[in-house]
């Protein structure tokens, strides 16, 4: 540990007594994203605590709420993007956050804080964001002469019929029908059942186009050169981007936000009603909100950073990157998903299944 945050650790544990060693048998359950925290990052939590961190992992936020909707309880930190925090609440599922437990909560952007899924951030503190965007082989698609900046790259047969079997999309009812809601000019928040129904339209019309459905083989089908266009989250296409480079392949991999908009996604810890270690998991959720600690999401996976004080200690390249962090202009025309009424819900899966079937 660099002996200016072991001097940081000491002065914390000497003015605050929240912040005092913790017991050896302390431990912190955290059930999160994989490969969104370093194993150094970690590990200085722990050295500086006295704790372990026990950590569980899900792929999405529909797997994780349909884990605690089953039963599963001892979780004292969970990562939900907004539409889950927003069920979350509803359902009662979460312990309130202690503000003065949490003083580095002013390092985060007030562009982060005090959104719609939480008013206040009474139950949530923000961590990370990611778009979900297009990635793609520049090369080849500057070969072919096709459009990196719109939706009609996925969803026009034009296009498509030149790239037959080389694009996958996200095996997500919410994500792959808001890519066409954006392409339609429709909102993704829309509670008009008859949009829904042109995504739907739009959706099968290229469907015998596309390779796959995929949620995770795409990082890697990127990278290899197996597919050339994909639908998926910023985040693992700068993974994608960085095997590439580091295997030396013959092609680049880029994303690009279409003109058309995309889906936010922010997500942040929230403290869940079944754990047993709630002052533990304040400490953790502060010892991330120092900027150093804050910015090793960025650096680690090339998720956005909804931190200030993170900022100087992300790498420039990444720091840059619109594809990460958005221009106001850019920014302007994303939208976070919301979770719907029931009805609505109903109809989605009705639609979902109709489009996975076909």
């Amino acid at each position: 540990m660099p002996s200016r945050q072991r001097r940081l650790l000491v002065v914390g544990a000497l003015t605050l007594p929240w912040l005092r060693p913790a017991r050896a048998a302390d431990v912190l359950h955290l059930y999160n994203w994989n490969n969104y925290i370093s194993a150094a990052t970690m590990a200085r939590f722990e050295a500086g605590c006295g704790c372990r961190v026990k950590e569980d992992y899900y792929s999405d936020n529909e797997e994780m709420l349909a884990k605690l909707e089953a039963g599963a309880v001892g979780y004292d930190l969970l990562v939900p993007t907004g539409n889950a925090v927003e069920s979350l609440i509803r359902r009662g599922a979460l312990r309130p956050i202690d503000r003065s437990l949490l003083p580095h909560f002013a390092n985060l952007k007030p562009a982060f804080t005090n959104l719609w899924f939480d008013p206040g951030n009474r139950y949530s503190v923000p961590y990370a964001t990611s778009i979900t965007l297009i990635g793609y082989n520049i090369e080849k698609m500057r070969a072919l002469d096709l459009p990196t900046d719109s939706w009609a790259l996925i969803f026009e047969p034009k296009h498509l019929a030149k790239i037959k079997g080389k694009v996958t999309v996200l095996n997500s009812q919410r994500e792959l029908m808001a890519a066409a809601m954006k392409y339609l000019g429709h909102s993704v928040q829309s509670t008009d059942a008859r949009q829904w129904e042109e995504a739907k339209r739009l959706i099968l019309a290229a469907k015998p186009y596309w390779a796959t459905f995929s949620n995770s083989t795409y990082i890697k089908d990127l990278a290899i050169g197996n597919i050339w266009v994909a639908h998926g989250y910023s985040n693992d296409m700068f993974r994608a981007r960085e095997d590439a480079k580091a295997a030396h392949r013959p092609f680049t991999i880029g994303f690009a936000t279409p003109k058309e908009g995309a889906v936010l996604a922010i997500d942040s810890f929230v403290l869940h009603k079944s754990g047993q270690n709630p002052r533990l998991a304040h400490r953790f959720i502060d010892f991330m909100l120092e900027g150093e600690n804050a910015a090793d999401v960025s650096n680690l996976i090339g998720a956005g950073n909804t931190n200030a004080a993170a900022m100087p200690f992300i790498r420039p390249e990444i720091a840059s990157d619109p594809g990460i962090f958005p221009p106001p202009e850019i920014l302007a025309r994303l939208e976070m998903l919301r979770d719907f009424e029931p009805r609505l819900r109903r109809t989605l899966s009705r639609l979902w299944t109709e489009i996975k079937v076909r």
